[in-house]
C-alpha cells in the first residue's frame, strides 16, 4: 500500500474567478468576503448577469487547492471528493493526476450530474467573495472514503465545509476514526467565518474529542470561540486541537506547536487577489511536518507561499515556484 504525507478530504469544485467592483456584490445582494452556498438556478442566473467578466477557471475547493499544494511542494498526497461525468469532471480529474495528486476518482466511475461550481468574486480590495452551488459535491459520503489510504497517511487533512451536508459531516467523521484507529493523525480546517458562524456543533461533531491540528483565520477562531480577544479564542484552541495554526491576514500568523505559540513574521506585499490564500498556508505547513521541517520552519514556508500567491490572480501556483520556495524559506 502506497504511503501517503497527507489524505485530503472536500469538495470538488470548479473554480470561476470574476474581478468586480463591490458595488457589484451590493446589486446582486451578495454578502462580501465570505461563502455562501447557491442552489444551481441561482448561480445562473448571476453568471447571465456578469456575462464575460470571468476571467479563468480552475480546479478548486478549499482542501483540493491545498493538497495539489503538498503534491506541488513534493509531498506525497491523496485527494477524495466527487465529481459528475460531464466535462468539469473530467477536466478536474485530469487536472488533479497531473498535479502529482492520487485520488478516490481512479477507483470508480463517476455518476451522473453536475460538478460544483463556486464563482469566486476579487474585488479592488483584494478580497474575496465566494457564491457556490455544490452540485454533486453535496452527495459526497463515506462512499468516496478510500479506508487503505488513510491507514496509511501521515495525516489526514478535512476541510470544514464539508459540515454543511449531514452525509459529507459523517464522511468527515467516519475518516477521522479510520486514521486514529491506525495511529494516525487529523487534521481539520474551519474553511470559513460562516461555516463556525452557523455550523458551530457540526464542526464540533467533526473534532469530536479532539484533532491534532486545526487551521483557522482570525475571524474563523474568534466565531468558533465566541469571543473577539485573541488571546482567549487561542486559550479554546487549546481544549480542542493538540496544534493549530491562527493567520493573521497581513499581520502573519501564529502556530502553537503543542508547547510554544509561535509568531510567524508576515511577507509585507501589495495584495491583488487573496483567493486561495489559507489554503496554500496550509498546504506549505502540512508539507514542512511531514517532511521534516520543525514547526517554525514549516509555518515560514506555509507564510511565504501565502504571500506569493496574492501577488497573482487564481488560487493556484506554478510547481516550479513552489519548489523555489523550498530553497529560499531555509536562507531565511
Amino acid at each position: 500500500m502506497t504511503r501517503y504525507d497527507i489524505y485530503g478530504l472536500g469538495n470538488a469544485l470548479l473554480d470561476v474567478e470574476c474581478e468586480v467592483e463591490p458595488e457589484v456584490l451590493v446589486e446582486l445582494g451578495i454578502d462580501k468576503g465570505v461563502m455562501t452556498l447557491l442552489d444551481e438556478a441561482s448561480q445562473n442566473k448571476i453568471l447571465s448577469h456578469l456575462g464575460d467578466c470571468a476571467t479563468k477557471r480552475t480546479c478548486g475547493g478549499s482542501g483540493a487547492n491545498t493538497i495539489v499544494a503538498v503534491s506541488q511542494f513534493g509531498g506525497k498526497a491523496f485527494y477524495s471528493c466527487k465529481v459528475a461525468n460531464d466535462e468539469p469532471g473530467e477536466y478536474y480529474l485530469k487536472d488533479l493526476l497531473e498535479s502529482g495528486v492520487d485520488t478516490n476518482l481512479k477507483l470508480h466511475p463517476p455518476e451522473p450530474g453536475i460538478t460544483g461550481k463556486c464563482l469566486v468574486f476579487v474585488t479592488p480590495d483584494a478580497d474575496r467573495t465566494m457564491n457556490t452551488f455544490l452540485g454533486i459535491s453535496s452527495g459526497l459520503s463515506d462512499i468516496e472514503l478510500v479506508p487503505d489510504s488513510i491507514a496509511n497517511s501521515t495525516y489526514t487533512y478535512i476541510e470544514g465545509y464539508l459540515v454543511t451536508g449531514e452525509n459529507s459531516k459523517q464522511a468527515a467523521i467516519k475518516a477521522r476514526e479510520i486514521a486514529v484507529n491506525a495511529g494516525q493523525k487529523v487534521a481539520l480546517t474551519l474553511s470559513d467565518q460562516n461555516m463556525a458562524k452557523f455550523f458551530k456543533q457540526g464542526l464540533l461533531d467533526m473534532v469530536g474529542t479532539g484533532v491534532d491540528l486545526l487551521f483557522a483565520n482570525e475571524s474563523e477562531a474568534f466565531e468558533l470561540a465566541g469571543t473577539q480577544d485573541l488571546a482567549e479564542a487561542i486559550k479554546y484552541l487549546k481544549t480542542i486541537s493538540k496544534t493549530f495554526a491562527v493567520t493573521l491576514g497581513p499581520k502573519g500568523s501564529l502556530i502553537f506547536d503543542g508547547q510554544t505559540l509561535l509568531e510567524i513574521a508576515p511577507f509585507p506585499v501589495k495584495a491583488i487577489d487573496t483567493v486561495g490564500a489559507g489554503d496554500i498556508y496550509a498546504g506549505g505547513v502540512l508539507y514542512g511536518i511531514t517532511n521534516g521541517m520543525d514547526w517554525a520552519t514549516a509555518g515560514r514556508l506555509g507564510s511565504l507561499a501565502s504571500a506569493k500567491l496574492v501577488t497573482t490572480l487564481g488560487a493556484r501556483m506554478a510547481t516550479s515556484d513552489l519548489q523555489s520556495l523550498l530553497k529560499e524559506v531555509k536562507s531565511i
